[in-house]
């Protein structure tokens, strides 16, 4: 008998080989001095940013944001996306006062001396009415990050549900511990001291995303998903296309920090 495929391990095994990838990719390696740091963050702060809307997208949709309240369908997965959300908006920084994952992840940016202009000015582009494809553009971001946030934004507008949660859970929840323990180890030898904010920013995400969120992020996709085999399917498919989303986005982080010898 096949093992049944309408579970999120049945998932995780097809994305295995691209996660695989992704976890040996060479990025992690070169970055060796503070310039590369400062480079992989001006580019990762885009992620980090548009990482909220995947989220604010399942809060809209599996609970109730608008007049008059009312209770929506599953009070379970309500708990599950408000206490993940809980979390990533409103957190603590290392001195205890709340603050987003977000802005946590761009005071790491000041303190090492990273450059927060790009993504300043598509907040900025925002906050006129832009379209997220336009404040990219006023943004300067590089290619690369505009190909990643776009593509995230057509995940979230196609208005699937469970694919939104495959995005969230195996895109980004699931992957953030295993990927960001490579920066840590180098960077509490390589930079003693002059990067505490980011530091905590890693260590925050490994405890959470680990222990708590993405526990709870796979509990929604088996809950949104069922057993509904094309949902498991749309599920698998957004699942690896936010990963190779999530490679090109790395090569284009590593293609700036390396040059193309001419």
């Amino acid at each position: 008998m096949s093992p049944n495929p309408n579970t999120t391990e049945a998932l995780q095994a097809g994305l295995l080989p691209t996660r695989q990838r992704l976890l040996a990719h060479g990025l992690y390696h070169q970055i060796q001095s503070l310039d590369d740091l400062q480079l992989f963050m001006s580019h990762h702060v885009f992620a980090v940013w548009d990482f909220m809307s995947l989220l604010k997208a399942l809060q809209r949709d599996l609970t109730c944001v608008t007049l008059p309240w009312f209770p929506t369908a599953n009070p379970a997965t309500r708990r599950l996306i408000n206490s993940i959300v809980l979390e990533e908006e409103s957190d603590v920084d290392p001195q205890g006062r709340p603050t987003s994952h977000f802005e946590l992840y761009l005071q790491a940016m000041r303190d090492c001396g990273a450059d927060t202009a790009p993504i300043e000015r598509l907040l900025a582009a925002l906050a006129t009415g832009q379209s997220v494809a336009a404040a990219l553009d006023a943004a300067g971001a590089p290619a690369s990050v505009q190909q990643f946030v776009n593509t995230t934004f057509d995940i979230i507008g196609a208005g699937q549900p469970h694919a939104v949660a495959a995005a969230f859970t195996y895109g980004r929840e699931d992957l953030i511990p295993d990927m960001f323990r490579q920066l840590v180890g180098q960077l509490q030898t390589q930079f003693p001291g002059q990067l505490d904010t980011f530091v905590y920013y890693l260590d925050r995400h490994i405890q959470l995303d680990e222990e708590v969120h993405t526990p709870l992020a796979q509990q929604m996709v088996r809950e949104l998903c069922a057993d509904d085999s094309l949902r498991w399917q749309a599920a698998q498919n957004v699942a690896q296309r936010s990963l190779e989303a999530r490679l090109a986005l790395w090569d284009g982080v590593l293609g700036a920090m390396v040059p193309v010898a001419a």
